[in-house]
């Protein structure tokens, strides 16, 4: 692909975000069930949230069952069902432990809540960690590495927007495209992981505002204004080249194109540059 028809420069200026510290997020795994199975990697105390105190210690690598009852969460030891007394339960690992749900290990603290008479899976992180487990699951660990710092910023800064869009649920985000794909610790890799590293606190803003980046798997030879395909149009999206080659459209097509994003990588860009190409009139900044 020649580099003929695309001038990138980039301003790159750290503006640091007062107002805006670093956050947890709260994930949201499983919703509405009337059981669930967990397991950890190392010995991890059963909280009650609602008194913090300690119900139960949970053994390593066994795999237990909660189920919803009433207003209750029961645990399942020995074949039998006993209630552990709250609607509210947080598992808490060692320090270097992980929890086991949905084939997958994680990383951070599982919430257990019993909303209406059903269960909901929560993982609450720290946000750098979450996105260890994003940025592998949107984008092949194989891809150019300044695509993966290019989808670590677009990701951040798409939950840093959009901390508590599900609210009702007890979480902030899904687990899957709707929001963005979260494998966990189980996805991580090196490459990805150095990516956010490399890139840790910094988001995208418009109008001094992080902005929710937008991004697709490929839109087919040209990005679409979020008019085209939403309610009303973005200030920061454009229609654009998307780079991406002879692949088939995928997704909605707005802003940042992922396999857009890996060829222009291929070419030299650097993931910043990448990002003010997809994204109109920004600035990075890095969250205190």
């Amino acid at each position: 692909m020649k580099k003929v028809g695309i001038v990138i420069v980039c301003l790159f200026m750290l503006v640091f975000i007062q107002p805006v510290l670093a956050h947890d997020i709260k994930i949201g795994l499983i919703t509405n069930v009337s059981s669930l199975r967990l397991g950890t990697s190392t010995y991890a105390p059963v909280i009650n949230s609602r008194t913090n105190k300690t119900i139960y210690m949970l053994d390593p690598m066994r795999n237990y069952e909660f189920r919803a009852d009433s207003n209750n969460i029961l645990i399942k030891i020995g074949g039998k069902y006993y209630s552990l007394d709250t609607d509210e339960i947080a598992v808490r690992p060692a320090y270097d432990g992980y929890v086991s749900a949905k084939s997958k290990w994680y990383r951070g603290i599982f919430i257990v809540k019993n909303i209406n008479g059903a269960l909901v899976l929560i993982n609450k992180l720290d946000m750098e960690d979450y996105l260890r487990g994003v940025v592998p699951s949107e984008m092949p660990s194989s891809w150019a590495f300044e695509a993966h710092k290019a989808q670590a910023v677009a990701a951040r800064s798409y939950a840093y927007a959009n901390l508590g869009k599900r609210g009702k649920y007890g979480y902030d985000l899904k687990d899957t495209p709707e929001d963005q794909a979260y494998n966990g610790a189980s996805a991580e890799t090196d490459n990805t992981d150095q990516a956010v590293k490399d890139t840790e606190g910094i988001v995208i803003l418009y109008d001094a505002k992080i902005i929710p980046a937008y991004y697709s798997a490929s839109a087919g030879g040209q990005t679409v204004t979020a008019g085209q395909v939403w309610s009303r149009d973005l200030p920061y999206v454009r229609s654009v080249p998307s780079f991406d080659g002879n692949v088939k459209k995928n997704g909605h097509g707005v802003g940042m194109s992922q396999h857009g994003a890996n060829n222009l990588a291929k070419q030299g860009y650097y993931g910043y540059q990448i990002l003010q190409y997809f994204y109109k009139n920004i600035t990075f900044a890095r969250i205190r």
